[in-house]
C-alpha cells in the first residue's frame, strides 16, 4: 500500500487528476464517543469514510466504508457539512492519483458490530469528544471533527 499525502493551498503541489466524490461518517455510541481509526496510509487519526462506487449513493458509501474499515453498522441520521475545497489536494502515491478534495461528511448513531482493525485502519477506538484534540489528525479531519463538535446549526458548505 502507498502513501497518502495531503496538500493545502501549496504552489508545489502537483496537478489534481481526478475528482471522487467520498463520504465520512461521525458515528456516535450512547455515551457520544466517535468511532475512530489511525489510518494505515498516513498515520493520522480520522473518522472513517472513502470513495463512491458506481450505484450507490453517499450515505450508502459512508455506511459501507464504516462497516469496512471498523466492523461496526451504523445508521445515518444527519449531515455535518460538504467540503470541496479545491486547495485541498490528495495524493496518493501506489496510483499517483491525485484528488480535488469532495467529501460529504455525515452523522450516524452506533447500531451494532465491534471496532475491528482493517488493511486501513491500524487501530479503532471510541474517542470522548474531550481527547479529540490530543489526537493527530490532517487539517481537513481536524476541521471536519470540529465542526461536528460545534453543533452548527446549519451544515458546513464549502
Amino acid at each position: 500500500m502507498g502513501a497518502r499525502i495531503d496538500y493545502y493551498d501549496d504552489p508545489d503541489a502537483p496537478a489534481a487528476n481526478s475528482v471522487v466524490p467520498s463520504a465520512n461518517v461521525v458515528v456516535t455510541n450512547d455515551a457520544g464517543e466517535i468511532l475512530m481509526i489511525l489510518r494505515t496510509d498516513n498515520g493520522n487519526w480520522a473518522v472513517p469514510g472513502g470513495g463512491m462506487d458506481p450505484g450507490e449513493s453517499l450515505p450508502a458509501c459512508g455506511v459501507r466504508e464504516t462497516k469496512e474499515e471498523t466492523g461496526v453498522d451504523c445508521e445515518i441520521t444527519g449531515l455535518v457539512g460538504i467540503y470541496t475545497d479545491p486547495k485541498h489536494l490528495i495524493h496518493y502515491t501506489s496510483n499517483d492519483e491525485v484528488r480535488q478534495e469532495f467529501s460529504v461528511v455525515f452523522t450516524a448513531r452506533y447500531v451494532g458490530g465491534e471496532p475491528t482493525t482493517s488493511s486501513e485502519s491500524r487501530e479503532v477506538h471510541w474517542v470522548k469528544p474531550s481527547d479529540v484534540d490530543g489526537l493527530t489528525m490532517d487539517r481537513s479531519m481536524r476541521l471536519r471533527i470540529g465542526h461536528y463538535l460545534e453543533q452548527r446549526p446549519t451544515p458546513y458548505l464549502g
